[in-house]
């Protein structure tokens, strides 16, 4: 990875694990953890001058997504242009596309936030949801006829971990 994309903010440096895959074309600021085997792809800016970014073991940031004062879980999927500002995602959590999440918002583990969903402050989304809409309405997994288990197949973690691997110019 070339470091030139990697700022110190108040003499806090970004700190990425050594088996995590972060883009050239990312940019880090301030008080970044990035865990094993995570992927932050290209476009993608994590800010940490506010509060720390940290993005879990195993966990996958999509092209162009932002991260501001974000804590992500471990095998959290984070969806290209998705915008997640002050806010903590659990274990195993799906962030959609282009999905916005506002400041103080909790999404509990293994939820999915549908593509351009939009979760306004201080919403606490319960482990096992499906969050959709404008302003965001979460439903129980349980109580939709989503089959959750492929989507998170789909979405696996590992399959980002390899393909992340597998674009070796990108890192």
């Amino acid at each position: 990875m070339v470091d030139s994309r990697n700022y110190a903010f108040e003499g806090v440096n970004p700190a990425i694990h050594d088996d995590a895959r972060v883009s050239r074309e990312a940019t880090l600021v301030g008080d970044v953890r990035v865990g094993a085997d995570a992927s932050v792809w290209p476009g993608v800016v994590l800010r940490g001058d506010v509060a720390p970014v940290e993005v879990g073991v195993e966990s996958h940031v999509g092209d162009n997504a932002v991260l501001h004062a974000v804590t992500t879980g471990d095998r959290v999927m984070i969806g290209h242009g998705a915008v997640l500002n002050e806010s903590d995602i659990d274990d195993g959590a799906l962030v959609g596309f282009n999905t916005t999440v506002n400041a103080d918002v909790h999404v509990g583990e293994r939820c999915i936030i549908a593509s351009g969903t939009v979760v306004p402050n201080g919403y606490d989304i319960p482990s096992e949801s499906f969050v959709r809409g404008v302003p965001a309405r979460a439903t129980p997994l349980a109580e939709t006829q989503i089959d959750a288990e492929s989507i998170f197949e789909a979405y696996s973690t590992g399959g980002y971990t390899d393909l992340a691997a597998r674009h070796e110019e990108l890192f």
